[in-house]
């Protein structure tokens, strides 16, 4: 049976929820509490839904020098989809209540394991309730599956790589929020900027009215970023490897398959104070004027 591979509509998968392959990710989370998105899961939740925690589940948290959100190890998350009755079958559904935002990490973590069958649930947990689709407190019962797999991890850049690549005049594109990214603020990462010869696109540009744009739209979009580049040859980030799993469910949405993610991201990036960083704005597509770069040293 063909499979979601990017997203499913609410309608769509309302009328799926009682397939045995189904398993449903709820990745609410909250940077401000991390105990938010739990909380919420606990109290109402998609049916079936199991629960997966940004910080506990989809990192791992105990790496240095690898940014806020650090890439899990292969073995520690494939335990885990076990557990919550995934295998290599499923058609995994992942939803939370930020446009997308964290459900996109698990989104690529799955890709990069090898599995396909995988899509967020477009509009997330406001669409779902906004329609009056059903919803459950119970927890879903573990279910031990037989499931193995490892990454690709040709696809994920480390901030050397990065450095490599932009000095070969390749594309980085930042998914954090214009301010951030020009420096004008900073309320999370100790210092304020981005990588000098990264360009901005937010997340959110990704999106209308709260669900993801049509895939000619956003391939019009993101083939003016990559200005005649293979989609493959770019590099995604934004401030820890999160929100720009998002950027990249877009492209493949569009079609442009094979985006990369630099997997630290801003707070990796800045971990090394040697690094430069630069603050700035942007006018129009790829042309970028910087008000100030410094070595870091």
């Amino acid at each position: 049976m063909a499979g979601w591979t990017t997203l499913v509509q609410a309608e769509t998968l309302a009328m799926a929820l009682d397939r045995p392959d189904v398993v449903v990710i709820d990745c609410r989370f909250s940077l401000l509490d991390p105990n938010v998105g739990e909380q919420a899961y606990t109290r109402s939740h998609l049916p079936g839904a199991v629960y997966a925690h940004l910080e506990r589940d989809l990192s791992d948290m105990g790496p240095h020098g690898e940014g806020r959100h650090p890439w899990p190890q292969a073995e520690g998350l494939v335990a885990k989809l076990r557990g919550w009755g995934i295998d290599a079958r499923s058609q995994v559904i992942a939803y939370d209540d930020a446009d997308g935002a964290h459900a996109a990490r698990l989104w690529f973590l799955l890709r990069l394991l090898g599995h396909e069958k995988v899509a967020v649930l477009d509009g997330g947990w406001a669409r779902w309730t906004a329609l009056g689709l059903p919803v459950s407190s119970s927890p879903r019962q573990g279910l031990g599956t037989r499931y193995e797999a490892d990454f690709d991890r040709s696809r994920l850049f480390n901030a050397d790589q990065v450095e490599a690549h932009l000095a070969d005049g390749g594309l980085l594109v930042d998914a954090r929020a214009p301010a951030r990214f020009r420096g004008a603020e900073e309320p999370i990462d100790r210092v304020a900027g981005h990588v000098p010869g990264a360009i901005n696109r937010p997340f959110a540009t990704n999106l209308a009215d709260g669900r993801f744009k049509s895939p000619m739209q956003l391939a019009d979009e993101f083939r003016a970023l990559l200005d005649g580049r293979d989609p493959g040859s770019a590099v995604m980030m934004c401030g820890s490897g999160v929100t720009a799993c998002h950027n990249i469910l877009a492209m493949e949405r569009a079609g442009l398959k094979g985006a990369k993610l630099f997997t630290g991201s801003w707070s990796g990036w800045i971990e090394k104070p040697s690094r430069p960083v630069a603050t700035g704005i942007a006018w129009g597509v790829g042309i970028w004027i910087t008000t100030r770069i410094s070595s870091g040293a």
